[in-house]
């Protein structure tokens, strides 16, 4: 697929949690291809409730989140030697983008040592920052009107 290439459908859908002392914890985002942007943050430390947030996403932006994944070049990866899910947490990012679909598990990431000392540390890499720009997308965009 080329670089930003509009035709077909977008969707993207990233997860990382686990389960431990306070239950089960996770943050999770949505990208859905009629533009809904759908988020959900469950903490329960400290008994605080799950956040839910949806949002409709214009099309330049929607189409720049395309252009973002496209660029980094996500697709032509392969999990086969990213670390396994374990009691740490998990993450999973499906991506679908025209005629292309993948999907991708692993264990939580907490620092670049743990990309770097992978048996993918190229692969693993941009699933890293691809998966730090979403994140920092996503809570930018739920939290920005409050901060105006």
């Amino acid at each position: 697929m080329a670089e930003g290439d509009e035709s077909g459908e977008f969707y993207l859908r990233y997860y990382v949690g686990h389960k431990g002392k306070f239950g089960h914890e996770f943050l999770e985002f949505e990208f859905r291809p009629d533009g809904k942007l759908r988020y959900a943050n469950n903490s329960n430390y400290k008994n605080d409730t799950m956040i839910r947030k949806e949002v409709f996403l214009t099309p330049a932006v929607l189409k720049e989140c395309r252009r973002i994944v496209a660029y980094s070049e996500i697709m032509k990866e392969d999990d086969n030697n990213w670390p396994e899910p374990d009691r740490v947490g998990r993450q999973e990012l499906e991506i679908v983008m025209g005629n292309e679909h993948i999907s991708f598990t692993t264990s939580k990431i907490g620092s670049l040592m743990d990309v770097q000392t992978s048996k993918d540390p190229e692969g693993l890499r941009i699933f890293y920052y691809l998966v730090q720009s979403g994140v920092l997308f996503t809570e930018d965009y739920f939290t920005a009107p409050g901060k105006i």
